[in-house]
Formats: C-alpha cells, structure tokens, sequence
C-alpha cells in the first residue's frame, strides 16, 4: 500500500504543479472544478446520499452554482472579484462555525432528515469557497486576467497548496514518531498534538520558502508566517471535519478513485479548508 501511495504521489504532485504554474485561470478553475466536485461527489455519499440521481442533481446545482458566479461577475471592464470574494468569507466564517461541529459531533449523528440537509449544506459551504479562493489566487483577484496584476500569483497558489501538502505530510510523520496525546480521540483517535506541530512546523518552512519563490520580500515574511499557520490549523480542521463525516458513515475512506489514497476528498479535505483563509489573509496583508 506505501509503494502504491508513493508511486499516486509521484504522478499527482507534478501534474497538479505544472498545472497551477502553466494553466491560464479559466482552465484552472474548469479542472479546480471538476477536483472540487467530485470531493463533493464523495461527501453527498458520506452524508448518507446513496442513490447516483439525487448525488448528480445535488453536484449539477452546485455546478450551475459556478457558473452563476461567473457569469454574474462578468462586466464591461472585466471580471468583478467581489462576489467570490463574498463566497471566500463565507467559506472561512462556516469552518470558524466548524469548531462548533467537531465540539459537539453528536449534533450531526443518526439518521435524522435534518442531519442530512445539516451535511448537505456544509458540502457546499466546504467547496463553492475553496474554489472561489483558488480563483481569485492564482488570477490576483482577477487583475490577472485582463494582463495586469502580480506576474507571481500563480505561485502564491502553489505557496498556499504546498503547505498544506507539506503540513499533511509533517504531521504524518511527526505522529509516526513522537506522537503520544490525542488531539480528537473520538473524532480520529489517530492525530496527535504532536502531529499537528510537526504539521504546523513543517508548513510554514515551506510557506516561507514557496513566499519567496513567489516573491515576498523579507518585510512580508513575518505577516506570511502568520497567515500560514492560520492556514495550517485550518487545514487540520478540515482534515477532522472529513474524519467525523466518515466516523459517523461508518466507512474508513470517502472512496477508491486514487490508488493507496482512498477518495477525492481524502485529498483535499485540508485544502477546502485551508484556501479561503489563505485567500483571506492574503489580501489583508497584500503580500
């Protein structure tokens, strides 16, 4: 199963980088699209939506749900960021609403109606902002697309995923090593504290040295460390929240799609998390 992780990692991670550093954004936000909602895919079916038609209908409303925003950012001058700046708030609002959650996770267990509504929309609240961020990072709110804005702003989404990506791998390691106190026993008895400071450590090396690479000048670290870290346990609240969803389904992945990795979902659910307060930050710092 780890040779089988390793080689996935080795195809995903430079195919997933040429496409952040080569694509225009609208081809990045159709393929960030299709990522997205097949994570959504997998989560309606952790909420208990079985059946394929009600799943396809839910995915095509958020589909038209895109393409709404979209078209009603559209205007003389170019593309307004406003209303996906909006929807990227509300992304980081509902998971600081996610601590609730995973503060009382019984609230979402059982078979209840209104649980599975509760569920259905937190899937859209979870992906509509993660792909809005994405968006309005790699194209520097937009001013990207008519030629103008930071020549840099593809790397700034690559900076945001790497230390996600860096932050999932250090608390994996770390927990292997040194982990001894549980940090969601009854959520995933398997994270440690100790495996989300090795996380926590490990992505914001990497922050600091993708920054760079993307352009921030040595003023700009201090306040890129800070949105970082906000990044870093955003993420691992994500990670949890997928972890509580598939506790209460009852399964150990969200699905099979990806080899020695499990579902879609088991790869981004940091990344939903982690984007919007990245984005967030992002602008209030103006790195």
């Amino acid at each position: 199963m780890t040779r089988t992780r390793v080689i996935a990692a080795l195809v995903m991670a430079p195919t997933a980088i040429a496409a952040i550093l080569l694509l225009p954004t609208p081809w990045l936000a159709a393929l960030a699209a299709l990522i997205v909602l097949a994570g959504l895919w997998e989560w309606l079916k952790l909420a208990e939506i079985d059946d394929s038609l009600p799943r396809t209908v839910l995915v095509g409303l958020n589909l038209l749900l895109m393409v709404l925003l979209v078209w009603a950012s559209r205007s003389d001058e170019g593309f307004s960021p406003v209303l996906f700046q909006l929807a990227t708030l509300a992304g980081a609002i509902g998971w600081g609403a996610a601590l609730l959650w995973l503060w009382r996770p019984g609230f979402s267990a059982g078979h209840r109606p209104w649980t599975r509504a509760f569920k259905l929309a937190a899937g859209t609240l979870a992906t509509i902002p993660a792909w809005a961020a994405l968006c309005l990072i790699h194209s520097d709110n937009f001013a990207g697309l008519s030629g103008g804005g930071d020549p840099g702003a593809h790397r700034w989404l690559l900076t945001a995923l790497a230390l996600v990506w860096a932050a999932d791998s250090g608390a994996y390691f770390a927990g292997r090593t040194w982990g001894r106190r549980k940090l969601a026993p009854t959520i995933s008895p398997n994270k440690t504290l100790e495996g989300a400071l090795g996380g926590l450590v490990a992505g914001l090396a990497v922050a600091l040295a993708f920054g760079s690479f993307a352009g921030a000048g040595l003023a700009q670290l201090p306040a890129l460390a800070l949105v970082a870290a906000a990044t870093v346990l955003a993420s691992i609240l994500g990670d949890l929240v997928e972890s509580l969803l598939k506790r209460q389904a009852g399964v150990k992945d969200s699905g099979d799609l990806i080899p020695g990795h499990g579902g879609v979902l088991d790869r981004i659910d940091g990344v939903l998390a982690a984007l919007p307060v990245f984005a967030i930050g992002k602008d209030i710092f103006g790195f």
